[in-house]
C-alpha cells in the first residue's frame, strides 16, 4: 500500500521541486521509501509501504529493456498465479513485487491487461515507445486516484489534497455540495473541489501529450446476471471461492490483523483466517462504555476467545474521539460525514503498534443484503417513488428530517442534482436485476465507493497501515449479487446466505441475532447548551454563505432541542471544519469549538 503522484505536461518541463512537493504530501501513505521516474514532460511519484518484497519491490518498477514503467498502490492478490502464466509466456520478472506483474499483463494483453488483474489497486503506467500514460482504478474504488486536468496538462495523485497548490485555497464545485448535503458523501467523478475529478471504480485512462484522451469502463458490476441456485451448491461454489479469496487476501510478508466488531462479517472473516493460517493474528475492536448505543465488546471478545486471537479493546470516551476530530478532517481531503471516522482513526493508530495489515469485514451488508433498508415495505417504496421518482423510491430521503436540501440551498434543481448519483445507479442497473438487486448495487456503486472506502482508507492509512476487504474482491461481488433473493432475504431477516453458511465456524445464536449496527455516540454529544455554541459558531461563518439563514437556525435549534438532527448537524460541521482547513487555510472558530469540547 502507497502513495503515487504524477504530472504530464503538454510543454514545459517538470521540475523536481513540484515532485518533491507531491511526494512531501503523500508521505504517510508510504513511509518507507519514496521514488521518482522524470522524463522532460513527465514525473511520477511513489511512496512506499512495504509489504510484499520488502527488500526489491521500491518502486518506480520497470520491465528490464526499461520500455515500460509503473508506480502503484495497492496489491495484485493473483500476482503469484498470474506471474507463473506470464513466466510461462517467456516473460522475465526483476523483482518479487506483486506490482510487476502490472508490467508484463500489459505487454502481453495490451489494453486487455486490467481484467487479468484482481486485486486492490491505482496506478499510473508510462509506456516509453508510444509515449503513453495509462492510470487505472480497481473494480470496487478501494483504492483512490484523483485526476486534475487544465490547459497544462495532467495531474494526478492518490489524495485531493496533494493536488491542492500549497497555500492557494481550494474552490467549492456546487453541485458537489448539494450531493454532500442530502447525501453525507459525494458520488461519481465529481469531488468537492472543483477542477478535480475522481477516476472512477473500473476505469481506464489514457494520456498522451499531457491531454486525457480516452476515459473507458473496464468493469461493470451491471453485467452480473441473475443466478438460479440451490442453497448446497451456492453453499459448494463459496466454499471454493473463499479459500481463494482468503488465501490471496493473506499475502503478506508483515503481520497483519483484523478489526473485529463481533458482527457476523468480521467474525467469519476471523473463522476464515484461522482456517487457512496459522500466523499470530491480532484482532482490534472498539466500545463506548456509558454511552446509549449499541456495545458489541462482549460479542467480539467472545469471537476473540473462541479463536485465540490476540485481542486488544479500546474503550473510547466524547474526549477521545473529539481529540482525534481535527486530525480526521486533515487527512481525509476528500469531504465525507461518516461518524465511524473517528473510531476507525483510533483504532488504526492503536493497531499500527503491531502490524501493517488489517482486515476488515467491510461491504459484507452490500453483497448479501444485510442492511434494514433493503426490507422497507414495498408500499412505503411506492409512495417515495411517487414523491421522488428516479430511484424506486430508494435513497430518496436526504439528511435534514425537517427541510429539504432545496429549501436550504433555494434552488429548484437542488433535489434533482442531489439524487443525481442514486438515479443513475438504478437506471443503469441490470433490467433483469429485481428490486433487491438494484438496491445493493446502488449503494455498492456510491455510498460504498464513496463513504465507507473513503473512511477505510484515509482512516488507515493515515498510521501506515493497509486496509484489506475479502468481502469486496470482486469475485465474491459477482457472486453476492447473482444469488437469488430467497437466499438473501427471509421475512425480516437479511444476510441469511451469509450466516447460514458461516454455522459451520461459528454459534448460531451469534449468527442469528438480530443486527445492531456500528454506532458512535454523536446525537449525545449534540445537544443543550453545546449545540447553542455551535450555533453561534455557525453564524456567519463563510463555510455556510450559500445556505439560506432561516432555515439553516431552524434545524440548529431543533437539534438542540430534540436531538433528531443529529445526522445533518454532524455533516455542517464536518463540512466547516474542512472548509476553515482547505479554504480559509487554517483554524477557525468551529475547530476552537472542538478543542474546547476536549478540555
Amino acid at each position: 500500500m502507497c502513495g503515487i503522484a504524477g504530472i504530464y505536461s503538454v510543454s514545459a518541463a517538470v521540475p523536481q521541486a513540484a515532485l518533491t512537493q507531491l511526494a512531501a504530501a503523500l508521505r504517510h501513505r508510504g513511509p518507507d521509501a519514496t521514488g521518482y521516474h522524470q522524463t522532460a514532460r513527465l514525473g511520477l511519484v511513489h511512496t512506499r509501504l512495504s509489504i510484499i518484497d520488502l527488500a526489491g519491490g521500491n518502486q518506480p518498477l520497470y520491465t528490464r529493456d526499461r520500455r515500460l514503467c509503473v508506480v502503484a498502490n495497492g496489491e495484485i492478490y493473483n500476482h503469484i498465479e498470474l506471474r507463473a502464466t506470464l513466466e510461462a509466456r517467456g516473460h522475465v520478472f526483476s523483482t518479487h513485487s506483486d506490482c510487476e506483474t502490472i508490467l508484463h499483463a500489459y505487454r502481453e494483453y495490451g489494453d486487455d491487461f486490467v481484467r487479468h488483474l484482481f486485486g486492490m489497486f491505482a496506478f499510473a503506467l508510462y509506456d516509453v515507445t508510444r509515449d503513453r500514460l495509462l492510470l487505472a482504478r480497481d473494480r470496487l474504488g478501494i483504492k483512490p486516484l484523483f485526476i486534475m486536468a487544465d490547459s497544462a496538462g495532467v495531474g494526478f495523485a492518490s489524495e485531493i489534497k496533494a493536488l491542492l497548490p500549497a497555500g492557494a485555497p481550494a474552490h467549492i464545485e456546487p453541485d458537489a455540495l448539494l450531493q454532500y448535503f442530502h447525501s453525507n458523501f459525494i458520488s461519481g467523478a465529481r469531488t468537492i473541489v472543483a477542477g478535480i475529478e475522481k477516476v472512477l471504480p473500473g476505469e481506464l485512462v489514457e494520456v498522451r501529450d499531457g491531454r486525457i484522451t480516452s476515459r473507458s469502463r473496464y468493469w461493470q458490476l451491471s453485467d452480473v446476471e441473475p443466478l438460479e441456485i440451490s442453497y448446497a451448491e451456492a453453499a459448494r461454489r463459496f466454499d471454493d471461492l473463499m479459500a481463494t479469496v482468503v488465501q490471496q487476501h493473506l499475502r503478506a510478508d508483515v503481520p497483519f490483523g483484523v478489526f473485529l466488531s463481533g458482527g457476523v462479517d468480521s467474525s467469519t472473516l476471523v473463522a476464515l483466517i484461522r482456517r487457512y493460517s496459522d500466523q499470530p493474528l491480532h484482532t482490534y475492536s472498539v466500545g463506548f462504555p456509558g454511552a446509549a448505543v449499541n456495545n458489541e465488546l462482549a460479542a467480539a471478545r467472545r469471537v476473540a476467545e473462541q479463536f485465540h486471537t490476540g485481542h486488544t479493546e479500546l474503550a473510547l470516551s466524547e474526549r477521545d474521539l473529539l481529540a482525534v476530530l481535527n486530525d480526521t478532517i486533515a487527512v481525509s481531503g476528500e469531504l465525507m460525514a461518516d461518524y465511524a471516522n473517528l473510531p476507525t482513526w483510533l483504532l488504526a493508530r492503536r493497531a499500527s503498534q503491531d502490524v501493517k495489515v488489517v482486515l476488515s469485514g467491510e461491504g459484507g451488508d452490500e453483497v448479501f443484503a444485510g442492511y434494514g433498508r433493503y426490507r422497507a415495505p414495498r408500499i412505503r417504496r411506492l409512495w417515495q417513488a411517487l414523491q421522488h421518482p428516479g430511484s424506486g423510491g430508494y435513497r430518496t430521503r436526504g439528511l435534514a428530517k425537517s427541510v429539504s436540501v432545496t429549501d436550504l440551498f433555494n434552488g429548484g434543481d437542488a433535489e434533482r442534482i442531489a439524487r443525481a448519483p442514486f438515479i443513475q445507479a438504478w437506471r443503469e442497473a441490470n433490467p433483469r436485476w429485481s428490486d433487491l438487486v438494484r438496491m445493493q448495487y446502488t449503494d455498492v456503486a456510491t455510498w460504498l465507493a464513496d463513504d465507507l472506502l473513503v473512511k477505510a482508507d484515509r482512516m488507515m492509512m493515515a498510521h501506515g497501515v493497509e486496509g484489506r476487504v475479502p468481502f469486496l474482491d470482486h469475485r465474491v461481488v459477482e457472486f453476492g449479487l447473482a444469488l437469488p433473493d430467497r437466499l438473501k432475504v427471509e421475512g425480516r431477516t437479511g444476510k441469511v446466505f451469509l450466516r447460514r453458511w458461516a454455522e459451520q465456524f461459528l454459534p448460531r445464536d451469534h449468527l442469528w441475532s438480530k443486527k445492531k449496527g456500528f454506532t458512535v455516540p454523536v446525537r449525545e454529544w449534540l445537544r443543550g447548551e453545546r449545540m447553542v455554541q455551535l450555533g453561534a459558531a455557525c453564524h456567519g461563518h463563510a463555510a455556510f454563505q450559500a445556505m439560506r439563514a432561516a432555515p439553516l437556525a431552524r434545524l440548529i435549534g431543533r437539534q438542540s432541542r430534540t436531538g433528531d438532527e443529529t445526522i445533518f448537524v454532524w455533516a455542517l460541521l464536518q463540512y466547516g471544519l474542512w472548509h476553515e482547513r482547505f479554504v480559509q487555510g487554517g483554524a477557525g472558530v468551529l475547530h476552537d469549538w472542538v478543542d474546547a469540547g476536549t478540555h
